[in-house]
């Protein structure tokens, strides 16, 4: 019953990826048939069934070219930001809906989808490549430090199942997405 609610949300965060790169001067996105919200241009085969098996997975990544961005390093975080930043916009504008119709299976549908946005948003936003957060610290730390982080970045899927299996996962996600929620809901 989930899925289609987290194609949506895969869908809205890949395509908000692809709209800030193309933004920002590199139109690879566009021109790779991903500047849409058609969640089959946004779906990895081993990652949704990853989803549904497993209860994670993934979308196809974004391409861009950091030759084609005005400023490479903050561009890239930029572009990494887009994504979690649409699912926490449509969690706040979804919200409001939910006040006034926040009863029956209508309320359900969009406690659910507020729910995925809010917990998709803190996921991605771990500093552990390969997701989205890593990126935005590269984009933010000075120059000798920005090269040391991304040095890291070949043992984040290590730290990242490391991550997952120790639990910790959980608390960096839904700590902040519970408050969130909150403070929205």
């Amino acid at each position: 019953m989930l899925l289609p609610f987290l194609v949506a949300v895969i869908s809205i965060h890949e395509f908000s990826h692809a709209f800030m790169a193309n933004k920002l001067g590199d139109s690879t996105a566009k021109m790779s048939g991903r500047l849409t919200l058609n969640p089959l241009a946004h779906l990895d085969k081993l990652g949704t069934f990853a989803l549904l098996f497993f209860g994670i997975g993934w979308g196809k990544p974004v391409p861009f070219n950091i030759f084609n961005l005005k400023n490479p390093r903050r561009d890239q975080a930029l572009i990494a930001l887009a994504g979690p930043l649409s699912n926490l916009i449509m969690a706040v504008a979804l919200s409001f809906v939910y006040k006034f119709a926040s009863i029956g299976f209508i309320g359900s549908a969009l406690f659910t989808l507020i729910s995925l946005n809010v917990i998709l948003a803190f996921f991605n936003l771990i500093p552990v490549g390969p997701l989205d957060g890593f990126k935005v610290v590269l984009g933010i730390l000075p120059g000798k430090l920005a090269s040391d982080w991304l040095e890291t970045e070949r043992y984040g899927l290590f730290i990242l199942i490391f991550l997952i299996a120790t639990g910790a996962v959980e608390k960096l996600v839904y700590i902040p997405a519970n408050f969130l929620l909150k403070a929205i809901l």
